[in-house]
């Protein structure tokens, strides 16, 4: 009776978690890794083909992403998730195979040009289409046994529409253990959606850790009236919004926060002002939001519903669904909001509507979700004087703002507070899906305040469920960074240049004792040719 940790293992990204019991495998999400990936990942110790089961906790990409990769290497066993959990997927999941074949594409492209070979996608269309048709939907709350051996239970966690808390109960040679996959905790009071469940009792949890070590000091309330004031100020400046959002359940915030501005009248002199859901898939995942089984929803939501409005709906409202589409809206002068994905800016229309926008001063860049380590978000969020798109430089002079009180993920004092909803403690926490400070701190932070031992597995651990004990207990093996830099270089004398930079650096580091007066002489004398050479 084995589990064995393999992704998001001091990292955010990239859930999967292996478990045999009796020769049944299974494997607790297969998702794909975003943004700067730190560790190196060990594979699950069977064949795909030789994988029964996987037990999906919900449709974001970094749990679900690598099932059709899955699917293309062998795999044909049954994906069990909630039913709006497979509804998502099926978009998510082409819009992935889409993004992967559209990428190689390109990539061949310009293999060509230099002789080299074409590029394989990791993954295509039909792989995805294959793996879907594996997919078995179900209810929360509903125990489902799917072999002698092995039985589980969705328990709604409020991270996303269908997002759950998987219990697992194990049995192998007369014994039964129960482990519960928290998946990614939701923030309490979050729109559309209900607040996460708690579960009773458990063996062994394996809980996230994406905020682990930091508190969300936001309202809801607060959100909004934050949102209503950074539309206005660049409405009145005569700037664009840009808000980079994940195209299933930020989408569907924004919309429903803007829906309340626009009815309070929160935005003055501008009250049409025109919104534009820049995302295919946003757009169908808006319409699954709204024809889903009403038990996923809160009160507010339905009660918005049951008054016969559409709580996702306003004047002014638009959607893009080609290219044309998309690209016509940067040759629209009419100041505007704009929601496009992908969120972490790494790909998708978003990244066309940053090269319009972030070097425009009455702009403003929103940011409304995490930025993992990496990404061209993170970049922008983090204060970068320009960025690189398409080939091209862009300066960032825009105004970038964030909403922090929209989290999908409870932070600290959330995490400990479903932990503590157990009312059977259980004897062991694994603490995974978040960066190494955030998961060091956390599992500290278990072992204080919750009194359970925890435990921060690497990928490849490995702990026997039935003789409680480790197995294997593997260290991080960081993935070896490419050099990039020297490839930037476009002559020698660029590199000496370079060189010459770094050794002026260390002389302004060094400058403790050099007398006021030469150290004013010398930063004046830097800031000259910084004018005269800037381009």
């Amino acid at each position: 009776m084995e589990v064995r940790f393999l992704g998001a293992t001091h990292e955010v990204t990239g859930s999967c978690t292996y478990i045999n019991v009796n020769n049944v495998n299974i494997l607790v999400d297969c998702g794909m890794e975003q943004g700067r990936d730190v560790f190196e990942n060990t594979l699950p110790p069977v064949n795909p083909q030789e994988i029964d089961y996987v037990f999906l906790t919900h449709a974001h990409v970094d749990h679900s992403g690598n099932l059709p990769l899955l699917y293309k290497q062998g795999f044909r066993g049954t994906v069990i998730s909630t039913k709006e959990t497979a509804n998502l997927s099926e978009i998510m999941l082409r819009d992935c195979a889409f993004i992967q074949e559209s990428e190689a594409k390109f990539r061949t492209r310009k293999a060509k040009r230099a002789g080299k070979p074409e590029v394989e996608p990791l993954f295509t269309l039909n792989d995805a289409e294959g793996v879907l048709e594996l997919f078995r939907p179900c209810v929360y709350g509903e125990v489902i046994t799917v072999d002698e051996s092995v039985s589980l239970r969705f328990t709604d966690i409020g991270h996303l529409l269908g997002s759950a808390a998987i219990e697992i109960w194990l049995t192998e040679e007369g014994v039964t253990k129960k482990i519960v996959f928290s998946g990614d905790v939701g923030n309490t009071n979050q729109p559309i959606i209900n607040n996460p469940s708690f579960v009773k009792e458990a063996d062994y949890v394996v809980c996230e850790s994406t905020y682990g070590n930091r508190l969300h000091n936001a309202k809801r309330q607060n959100s909004i009236d934050v949102l209503a004031s950074v539309i206005q100020r660049t409405l009145d400046r005569g700037g664009n919004v840009i808000i980079p959002s994940f195209a299933v359940g930020r989408t569907q915030e924004m919309l429903y926060f803007i829906r309340e501005i626009k009815e309070k009248g929160l935005v003055k002199n501008h009250h049409d002002f025109p919104v534009y859901v820049d995302s295919p898939l946003a757009n169908e995942a808006t319409g699954i939001y709204l024809q889903c089984d009403t038990s996923c929803l809160d009160e507010d939501f339905k009660a918005v519903m049951q008054n016969g409005n559409n709580p996702l709906w306003f004047e002014g409202l638009n959607t893009c669904v080609t290219s044309d589409e998309s690209r016509q809206l940067n040759m629209n002068t009419t100041p505007k909001v704009i929601i496009s994905a992908s969120g972490m800016c790494e790909a998708g229309r978003v990244c066309h509507h940053l090269k319009y926008n972030l070097w425009r001063k009455e702009c403003t860049v929103l940011f409304v979700g995490y930025q993992a380590e990496g990404t061209l978000g993170r970049k922008i969020h983090s204060g970068a004087e320009s960025v690189r798109l398409f080939g091209d430089e862009i300066a960032v002079n825009c105004e970038v703002s964030e909403l922090i009180g929209v989290s999908g993920h409870a932070d600290k004092e959330g995490l400990l507070a479903w932990l503590k909803g157990f009312e059977k403690k259980p004897q062991l926490i694994f603490v995974n899906h978040g960066d190494d400070e955030s998961v060091r701190e956390f599992t500290n932070a278990v072992e204080q305040e919750i009194g359970v031992k925890a435990f921060a597995p690497f990928s490849g651990t490995s702990y026997d469920l039935l003789k409680d004990e480790f197995t294997e207990i593997t260290e991080g093996v960081p993935v070896k960074q490419k050099n990039t830099r020297e490839r930037q270089y476009e002559s020698p004398l660029q590199k000496t240049l370079v060189a010459s930079a770094k050794k002026l650096l260390a002389l302004a580091e060094g400058s403790a004792g050099i007398p006021n007066k030469e150290i004013r002489k010398l930063n004046e004398e830097i800031e000259r040719l910084i004018k005269e050479y800037r381009r």
